[in-house]
């Protein structure tokens, strides 16, 4: 389920990045935006409730969530973009976390065992996860330039997206 939702996830960021790069409109790239997100939040939920995977839901709904709010700034045309990089902090900081967990595997029980598989793929997506959203935060209080994060969407795409999902689903493994 969490490597189909990060091929949709995709269908977001790049039209997202080719918007801050002067191609495209608000409001077709909200709607696109909007259907991820809610998407994504579906996900999450079926994730949590029908997979039984909190661990992975969590992330699912921190991103959905922050597309959602991107979709309403750009379908309402809002002006001050300061509350949806709040929330895009809020969201660097969860895959922050993320990052953590999947790079040591978390903490150790009393049996020895750990509750998550250590990662160095996939920590290292959230570290760039993280990066994103913290570029998306700075980009929303007039930091750093739409330019910026548009290449930075755009290099992200084939590596946290699409590489971890297209060889997941083709061969039951991760990259590396």
């Amino acid at each position: 389920m969490t490597t189909a939702i990060l091929v949709l996830i995709s269908v977001m960021w790049l039209p997202v990045a080719l918007l801050n790069l002067g191609k495209g409109e608000p409001k077709g790239t909200g709607a696109a935006t909007a259907f991820v997100g809610v998407l994504v939040v579906v996900g999450a939920l079926l994730q949590a409730a029908l997979f039984k995977d909190a661990f992975t839901a969590g992330l699912l709904f921190a991103h959905g969530v922050l597309y959602c709010c991107v979709a309403f700034a750009l379908l309402t045309g809002l002006q001050d973009l300061r509350s949806v990089g709040n929330v895009s902090l809020t969201v660097a900081l969860i895959s922050f976390i993320y990052m953590v967990l999947f790079f040591t595997g978390g903490p150790v029980l009393a049996n020895g065992t750990q509750l998550i598989a250590p990662s160095n793929y996939l920590a290292m997506a959230c570290l760039g996860y993280t990066v994103l959203t913290l570029e998306v935060w700075l980009a929303f209080y007039g930091k750093l330039s739409a330019t910026l994060l548009a290449w930075s969407l755009i290099i992200w795409v084939p590596v946290g997206l699409w590489a971890p999902a297209f060889w997941l689903m083709s061969s039951n493994s991760l990259p590396f």
